[in-house]
């Protein structure tokens, strides 16, 4: 799951069954990516018929550069020419309109490009590494906020940057640090909601909360995480935690803290996942003196969810209540910028490459995903640290994706599977625990989130599981990306858009939805409300006679590093 420099932004980390093209970013230097992208805008701009017009159409404009009558600029939101040196300075004016002039020539060639939308997809990630890398502001000298704070500081600032860079180059593959950490530690100012270990197996911890509210709902809420991501995504710093959100609203909240697997956790598959998370559910039933709990899945662990309510939808169908998933597809079939990497060549090599080292190591699983937004997630850095000598900033979500896991060779196999084939959305067309998995066997009722930016999920596709599962179903569109959608506390600017029944048309639905202020979390939690059960008064210890407290939350496979 993907956080920048600010808070509207999201994290690089990869997460879900996005889980494709790492082999290229493991093996591949940043030259060869660039070389790679500027063979395959090559092709693509050889292929398109608008290729002269737009040669001429950018002739024209650079000429108008050079006179000083081009009127090209920075787009909204680009901070890369904030500096006033490059409005008030003619030669950096020339030069920003020039690089400007050219990026748009290539983006408009790709987009008018007739092929596929995976094949477009594939462009433009290319394009948009080609373009970013060549910006004139990865420079010193064609960076005038650089020049000046390196006058400022005597050379201060370069010498920094130089230490920033030899010590990314040791520590962390080369690639810009995004975050300064050190001030976030977990279980003190992350994962700090109050709760306990109240059961272990080899893949999971089961966390349970303490009551923060009188009274409590009797029907309990079992959170799961996706297997790429610590859990606590989803309990950040106080304030900012949607556990701690839940408990706060008279919820009984449980969550599952997966183990980081390593190379003799291999052959972990949808299985060995389900059966973990069956066995957890029992723990919450019995905890909470319940038959019933309500689950929310996450990412990939709303995949692992799907799979697992199909098999109860027929061995037990009246173990889950109602069921929620936030910013997961079960639909691969949606245009979006993972599509760019649906190539059965390279889903071959990151197969093989799986199966050989156990495990796909979490920096590898990283560096596709954060080069899909190289300005945000690699140059921003890189001037950050590197040429101004600054440190990278200190921010929650940014610490929380530097925390990062591993992911099974053989359950990444089965997600290859379904981003490949699109294997989820046909009847036993996936197979767990013996059980073919139909969703539309789930009857419960379900609550769907997606985010209007999510470059990982588009919110479209996360619509589509609305027409997959068989039960009542609503939809809620937050205005935000991959992980600030999870992480979307109230707050004055925080809104939502609801809409009617779900249609087959994501677009109708957008155009009748009306926004509301506040957070989804509320609105989800009032919907958990609504099928949680009476009211009953809180425990005061956690845990039972059968499952007594292991430990104080948030455990111990979250300390587990990668």
């Amino acid at each position: 799951m993907t956080a920048t420099a600010s808070t509207a932004r999201d994290t690089g980390q990869p997460d879900d069954g996005h889980l494709t093209a790492w082999t290229w970013a493991e093996e591949r230097g940043l030259r060869d990516r660039v070389a790679d992208g500027v063979r395959v805008v090559g092709r693509a701009v050889g292929e398109s018929p608008r290729v002269a017009r737009a040669g001429a159409d950018l002739a024209v404009e650079l000429a108008k550069v050079t006179v000083g009558k081009s009127e090209v600029a920075p787009g909204r939101g680009d901070r890369r020419f904030a500096d006033p040196t490059w409005s008030d300075h003619p030669g950096y004016r020339r030069l920003m309109q020039s690089y400007l002039a050219a990026s748009n020539t290539v983006d408009s060639v790709v987009e008018d490009t007739d092929v596929s939308w995976r094949t477009k997809e594939q462009l433009r990630f290319a394009a948009g590494i080609l373009t970013s890398t060549l910006a004139p502001t990865n420079t010193l000298l064609g960076n005038p906020a650089a020049v000046k704070r390196a006058f400022e500081t005597a050379g201060g600032s370069l010498r920094t940057g130089m230490s920033n860079w030899v010590d990314d180059l040791r520590h962390n593959g080369g690639m810009p640090k995004q975050v300064d950490d050190s001030g976030y530690v977990v279980g003190e100012n992350l994962a700090a909601t109050p709760g306990a270990v109240v059961f272990r197996n080899e893949v999971l911890e089961l966390l349970q909360y303490a009551p923060s509210t009188p009274t409590v709902r009797s029907c309990p809420v079992l959170l799961i995480p996706p297997q790429i991501n610590k859990y606590y995504f989803t309990d950040l710093a106080p304030g900012r935690s949607l556990l701690e959100h839940a408990v706060g609203r008279g919820l009984t909240c449980f969550a599952v803290s997966w183990r980081n697997p390593g190379p003799a956790q291999g052959d972990w598959d949808l299985d060995t996942y389900a059966t973990a998370l069956l066995e957890a559910t029992d723990v919450v039933r019995q905890i909470s003196s319940s038959d019933e709990l309500i689950t929310i899945g996450l990412c990939a662990g709303g995949i692992t969810t799907a799979t697992v309510l199909s098999y109860l939808a027929e061995h037990d169908p009246g173990r889950i209540r109602a069921c929620s998933f936030a910013v997961t597809l079960l639909d691969w079939d949606t245009p979006a910028a993972i599509g760019a990497f649906r190539s059965r060549r390279l889903l071959a090599v990151t197969r093989r490459k799986g199966k050989k080292n156990g495990v796909l190591d979490a920096r590898s699983l990283g560096s596709v995903f954060t080069w899909m937004r190289p300005n945000d997630l690699v140059w921003n850095y890189w001037v950050n640290n590197y040429l101004m000598g600054n440190k990278p900033p200190a921010f929650d979500i940014l610490a929380w994706n530097e925390d990062k896991t591993n992911l099974p060779a053989a359950l990444h196999r089965q997600f290859l599977e379904m981003f490949e084939d699109n294997v989820l959305t046909i009847p036993k067309g996936v197979e767990v625990l013996g059980h073919g998995v139909d969703l539309a066997s789930v009857k419960a009722d379900s609550y769907v989130v997606g985010g209007f930016s999510d470059h990982l999920t588009p919110w479209q596709g996360c619509y589509r599981t609305t027409q997959l599962l068989g039960g009542n179903s609503e939809f809620v569109l937050s205005p935000t990306g991959h992980i600030q959608t999870p992480v979307s506390p109230p707050g004055p600017k925080a809104h939502f858009f609801t809409g009617g029944k779900p249609g087959p048309d994501p677009e109708a639905w957008r155009a009748g939805a009306t926004k509301q202020t506040g957070s989804w979390w509320d609105h989800w939690a009032d919907w958990v409300i609504g099928r949680a059960g009476d009211e009953r008064p809180a425990r005061e210890s956690l845990g039972s006679e059968k499952y007594p407290v292991l430990g104080a939350a948030p455990g111990t496979y979250v300390h587990q590093p990668a």
